[in-house]
Formats: C-alpha cells, structure tokens, sequence
C-alpha cells in the first residue's frame, strides 16, 4: 500500500452509540470536518434494546434502534461524514495518529475520539439470544419498569448484579438471583442489602440451563451446579448481569486502561494519556452506562477536541 493511499482527517471519531454520534454533532458544528466511523454494531448497544423510556425529550419513549436513526441523521445534516467500517489497528506514537479500517485502509487524523462502547457479556445459551428483547435483557435500569409486578430471575454475583437485583425487587413481586458460586463477588455492604432484602431469593451454586417460552420469556429452567438437579421457576424476565466487556482491545498498547479495559480519563474530562485521543461513552464508563450520560461524554470529547485542535494550532 502506497502513501498515496492514506487519507488524512482533522477529527476522527471511531464508534456510533450516543457517545460518537453527540461528538460528530459538536464537531461538525464546530467545523472539524469530523469523520465517524460505525464499527461493528452500527448504533451500538442501543440497536439491540427495545423501548426507551428514559432518554429526556421522547415524552411517549423510542425504539432504541428508531433513536439512534435520528442520532445519526442529526449527526449527517450537520455535516458529518458517516461511514460503514471497523477500526482494526491503531499507531499512537506519533501525531498524527494512524488508525487502520477493516485492515486495511489507512487513516492519519489531527485528534481521535474513541467511542467504541462495551458490549454485554452473554451466558451464551441459544434461548437467551432468541429471547433476548423478549423478556431476556442484559440491563435493568433500561427494562426493568416493563416487569412491574412480575416475577423476574437475574443472574450474576458482583455489585452490578445485586445493584441491579436491589433495582427489581422494588418493582417485581420476587426476584430469583442466581448466583454459580457459593459465595458472591459483591462487596459486603451490597450483599448484605441484597440477603436483607425479603423478595430477593438467592439460589447459590446456580446456573441458567435454558430460558424457556416460545415467544416470551415464560419460565427459566436452573441448574444447580453441586446436585445437578433442576428446577423451573415461572418468570416473565430474565436479566443477564455478569459484566460487560468495553470494546478497548484496540488501544491496549496506547492507552491506560483498568483491569477491566476500561480507558482511563482524566477526571471532569474525556481526556486520555494519549494528548489529541480522547474517550466518551461505555468505553470509559462502568459506572453509569446509559444513553443520556454516554452522549453527555460525546459532548465532552467534541469540546476537548476542538480545544486541543485550536490550541496546537492544527
């Protein structure tokens, strides 16, 4: 491949949840001639949810999927330039930084901003997939209101995961929680909120065998992993809450990142270790993880971009 072949772009946002397509707004506005680049799940992780109803400005709620079309309309009209493609390989060592697409094409860009999202990590049962958007969910902030006054069952044993079953006992009548070892992973203070709470049963040593229902979820099948035996319980949701996986691997040489692979910002900023690559949405963020504060993060990164752009002159 020829030099001829690289193209160089001032602002390159890699990623299309909130987070990226905010920044391609504030970036185009600001004329950074910004460049998006969807990756693999155009939309990101809002595509695979059904019904939002807690992004302020839908007063009737949104399709997930419909929001991130007006998402990256909005970004479009503003003079965006969207493209289909995945970022494969980066090179940050000197400016500006390159950033290969789908292995091949290569870019050189002024500023990156990462927002490449997480993804949910899935049990992997087949029922689960083929459910998944009808009763099984892998968010309880985002689906839990749907299943008020139901009875649920949510598997995972760390603090998100007993956030999460302390979030559903509120509005479910009784929460079956799952958890595969003896003991969970969950800090002390929110286990112990967990085992006070009277509508939460915990099954220890317990694994999802198969969600059952036809078109819906109707019931879960639970393994117990000491005994092998199994039992059914009747529910009308199931939630999958064992961790997400931030979409980072890219960057592991580049950019300082937690044990999880989250990247590490400067706080109050989207900056990086990395002057000129900045980070917005899931990618950097275990903590909160939702559309509205994700495409807040967007914002941020946009405005810290053109700043760093104007300020290096470039």
């Amino acid at each position: 491949m020829g030099d001829n072949s690289v193209e160089k772009i001032h602002c390159l946002i890699i990623g299309s949840g909130p987070a990226g397509y905010t920044a391609a707004v504030y970036a185009a506005r600001a004329n950074m001639k910004p460049v998006l680049y969807q990756g693999i799940q155009p939309g990101g992780q809002l595509t695979i949810t059904t019904e939002v109803e807690n992004y302020p400005g839908y007063p009737n709620g949104v399709q997930g999927p419909d929001m991130m079309v007006d998402f990256e309309k909005q970004a479009a009209r503003m003079g965006a330039d969207i493209r289909f493609g995945l970022a494969t390989k980066v090179d940050f060592s000197q400016q500006p930084y390159k950033v290969w697409i789908d292995e091949e094409k290569l870019l050189e860009a002024d500023a990156v901003i990462i927002a490449t999202g997480a993804s949910a990590k899935w049990l992997g049962l087949e029922s689960e997939q083929r459910l998944n958007g009808f009763g099984v969910s892998a968010c309880a902030v985002c689906d839990g209101f749907f299943f008020r006054g139901k009875e649920v069952a949510i598997i995972g044993a760390g603090d998100t995961a007993a956030e999460e079953a302390l979030y559903l006992s509120k509005l479910c009548t009784t929460v079956h929680m799952l958890v595969r070892k003896e003991q969970m992973r969950a800090s002390k203070v929110m286990q112990d909120r967990v085992l006070k709470t009277a509508n939460i049963k915990v099954y220890w040593n317990s694994e999802a065998d198969e969600v059952l229902g036809e078109n819906k979820v109707e019931a879960l099948r639970i393994k117990n992993n000491k005994s092998g035996d199994t039992t059914t319980i009747p529910v009308s949701g199931f939630f999958v809450a064992i961790g997400h996986q931030p979409n980072s691997d890219i960057f592991k040489e580049w950019i300082d990142m937690d044990d999880a692979g989250y990247i590490k910002t400067i706080a109050g900023t989207s900056k990086t270790n990395v002057e000129g690559v900045f980070a917005a949405g899931d990618v950097q963020d275990k903590i909160y993880r939702q559309a509205v504060t994700a495409a807040g993060s967007g914002c941020m990164a946009a405005l810290d971009a053109e700043r760093y752009l104007s300020a290096k002159g470039i």
